[in-house]
């Protein structure tokens, strides 16, 4: 029920916001077969929205020209499901950089009745997470609000609290947000800096709208900045490991919360990964099980060769049997 309400409703986005969508794209943008999109579309039809089959190798669909679409009646029960699926994709990180989920339940929230409204603005006070890996968890009210100005590409001032408890007042030009699976990220500009810069959302105390238009000209790609903050951050040193994967392989493999990647070919994928001495990135690697290379430093690889061969010489000597250790005089 609630995964079904919420793709329906992304599914009407998605087929108001340009003329037509093969089935293969909405299938790609959905996340689901394109068995599962025409299930969908007979369902909208079912519900008076006028969709018209676009036919041939390319067809697709499409709302019909000057069709005007009736809203989306959902009773109480489906309007909290909706409403909690909505905020679940949000803090599960299931539409990755894309604030939608966030911006979708925000939208939802200005909409509703002033009793619903209130039924949901009490979700956060009754419905709680457990604590990922002891982080801090970050409200959805807070959430709600970075995403409304990533959205608006609003300048926004920001009231922020760094990790060594200062708290600051920027001024911002919002971009993206940013899941890691711990953390959430609010990359934006730092207008008196003219510097783009990430801040956890956890530490973020204040957001406000200015009202005028950010500059994002020169955008950054939020994801790759923030993995780039975070692997490079505290570490006294790095090193370059060539990885036999894929770069989605590797990514599965080694976290971009642990590592930056990068494509060394259809079947290979370069790693930057930070640590604190030579032995415990080498002894990291030998916990991802799979080939690898390190290029640099060669403090790092010969750590690894190391304990590759401290390894190798505890297996080589036979352990003595229980005969032979009850045989064996004390002292």
């Amino acid at each position: 029920m609630i995964a079904t309400s919420a793709r329906l409703l992304r599914l009407v986005s998605l087929l108001s916001s340009r003329p037509t969508w093969s089935n293969a794209e909405l299938a790609r943008h959905l996340e689901v077969t394109e068995r599962t999109v025409r299930r969908d579309i007979d369902r909208l039809r079912e519900l008076g929205y006028g969709v018209e089959s676009i036919p041939g190798p390319g067809g697709g669909y499409r709302f019909g020209a000057g069709n005007r679409m009736p809203p989306l009646n959902l009773d109480d029960d489906e309007v909290f499901a909706v409403a909690v699926a909505l905020r679940e994709a949000a803090h599960g990180a299931a539409l990755g950089a894309d604030p939608a989920a966030l911006s979708a339940l925000l939208k939802l929230r200005q909409i509703l009745p002033a009793r619903m409204a209130r039924t949901l603005a009490g979700l956060d006070d009754t419905v709680e997470h457990t604590p990922r890996c002891e982080t801090p968890q970050v409200s959805a009210d807070v959430l709600l609000l970075l995403a409304s100005v990533c959205r608006a590409s609003e300048r926004t001032t920001l009231t922020y609290r760094d990790m060594h408890g200062v708290t600051t007042v920027r001024c911002v030009d919002p971009h993206r947000l940013v899941h890691t699976g711990v953390h959430w990220y609010f990359v934006a500009r730092d207008v008196e800096r003219r510097a783009w810069r990430t801040f956890r959302a956890d530490r973020v105390l204040d957001v406000r709208s200015t009202g005028e238009v950010a500059d994002l000209s020169d955008a950054p790609d939020a994801a790759r900045m923030v993995s780039d903050t975070i692997t490079r951050a505290g570490y006294p040193f790095f090193a370059r490991v060539r990885l036999p994967l894929s770069y989605d392989d590797a990514r599965r493999l080694v976290a971009p919360i642990v590592a930056t990647h990068e494509s060394d070919g259809p079947s290979a994928t370069i790693i930057t990964i930070g640590g604190s001495d030579p032995d415990q990135l080498a002894g990291y690697l030998l916990t991802l099980r799979t080939p690898l290379e390190v290029l640099t430093p060669d403090s790092v690889r010969e750590a690894l060769l190391a304990r590759m061969d401290a390894l190798y010489r505890d297996n080589q000597a036979p352990r003595p049997g229980p005969d032979e250790q009850r045989s064996r005089p004390n002292g």
